[in-house]
């Protein structure tokens, strides 16, 4: 079966609150229809969601340790647009309360947010501590959040791998993390899966290892020197698919030691929230259409194959050769089917054109798909641009 062929089975469980905006100074083009809770089923969840680094602040405080993004912005403040940090952030770890507040009044019901690793165990694995001030920051906002009538939806990992276990062995690139990972997610099946009803393994694999692996723009900030001269190391050609490969592992050994374990008693569910584009052929050249389909397959279907059928993508085996690492006949069984829930979060979309010629010295993910991505045809958008203005968000 083909990616396109099940991309029904995706199930979106959070959708980016509707919010009620004024046209005023907005351009006629951008105005979308008109949307509110009447044009969805009565069961459908609204949320809005965030990630640990972006909004917690307190980066030092209460026995926090470090992150690979508390080094990433400290150490490369020129590879932040405005050379910001998340040593303050918007300070929710202060003031989640009135946050919540806030996500009370507007009317949403649900809250995905991620739990800091290093906030948990700062040194990143169990044997070196457990930090219970982190532990009781996690239990008051579930708990907050309960109290309000919001579901609480934890991302177990959102890109803010303890620094220190990117110190020790390298993070994503060595098999280590693959059981650290699990202990993490156990600390918090342990101390919060009580209260917690759909558990998310990882927030968008793909988009943490473009960053940090391929164009190394994001913490760890890894890429191959012909990419970016400041990158501390890495290639871009290879090092992606060994993150994407072990992310895949981290995730459903997590998935197994939840049903096994926990979910008996606890009757959540676990999933995972994946990123794509759409992509349309840029031509009817039969070309075109087989490109379209391939940069699906390397950037939903890099994940979204394994967790179905057990492997990668037919087209990434035939591009990538032995860059791409093979799945054992147990990690295959491990992996296939490990969800409850997919989530996916959908930006936008491009055409595709067939790409023959290829560069295969300065190789990238970006690349190896072999399709040529556009915005526009003819001198057209691919549809109409768009963009949002939020109620009193400039205030």
């Amino acid at each position: 079966m083909e990616l396109k062929d099940y991309l029904f089975l995706v199930l979106v469980i959070i959708s980016s609150t509707v919010l009620s905006v004024s046209a005023e100074n907005v351009p006629s083009s951008h105005i979308s229809t008109p949307l509110n809770r009447t044009s969805f089923p009565s069961d459908f969840v609204f949320g809005a969601a965030s990630s640990a680094y972006q909004y917690e602040g307190a980066a030092k405080e209460d026995g926090r340790g470090p992150s690979i993004w508390d080094n990433f912005t400290h150490k490369y403040p020129g590879k932040i647009l405005d050379r910001s940090n998340g040593d303050i952030a918007n300070d929710f770890y202060h003031r989640y309360k009135d946050d919540i507040k806030l996500m009370e009044f507007i009317g949403i019901n649900a809250f995905r947010f991620s739990i800091s690793w290093s906030r948990i165990l700062p040194y990143g694995t169990l044997s070196k501590g457990v930090n219970k001030e982190g532990i009781s920051f996690y239990n008051n906002l579930i708990n907050e959040l309960l109290s309000k009538g919001l579901q609480p939806f934890p991302t177990i990992y959102h890109w803010d791998l303890p620094q220190a276990l990117q110190d020790e062995y390298g993070g994503f690139l060595s098999p280590r993390i693959v059981d650290d990972f699990r202990d993490f997610a156990e600390v918090c099946f342990k101390e919060f899966g009580d209260r917690v009803k759909h558990w998310v393994t990882m927030n968008e694999p793909y988009i943490f290892i473009l960053g940090g692996y391929d164009l190394g723009i994001m913490a760890p900030g890894r890429c191959s020197s012909w990419m970016n001269n400041d990158c501390p190391g890495g290639n871009s050609a290879i090092e992606p698919y060994i993150a994407g490969h072990l992310m895949l592992l981290c995730h459903a050994q997590t998935v197994k030691l939840y049903r096994e374990k926990y979910k008996p008693y606890q009757k959540g569910q676990i999933g995972i929230v994946l990123i794509s584009h759409w992509f349309v052929p840029y031509s009817k050249r039969q070309a075109d259409v087989k490109a379209a389909q391939r940069a699906l397959d390397f950037m939903l279907g890099w994940f979204l194959n394994p967790l179905t059928y057990g492997d990668y993508p037919k087209s990434m085996h035939t591009l990538l050769g032995k860059r791409l690492p093979n799945f054992t006949h147990e990690e295959a069984e491990l992996v296939k089917g490990s969800y409850d829930f997919l989530g996916l979060n959908y930006y936008t979309s491009f055409y595709a054109a067939n790409l023959p010629a290829v560069n295969t010295v300065n190789t990238s993910i970006l690349t190896d798909s072999k399709a040529n991505l556009t915005s526009e045809r003819n001198g057209k958008f691919i549809g109409n641009p768009v963009c949002s203005y939020f109620q009193n968000f400039q205030d």
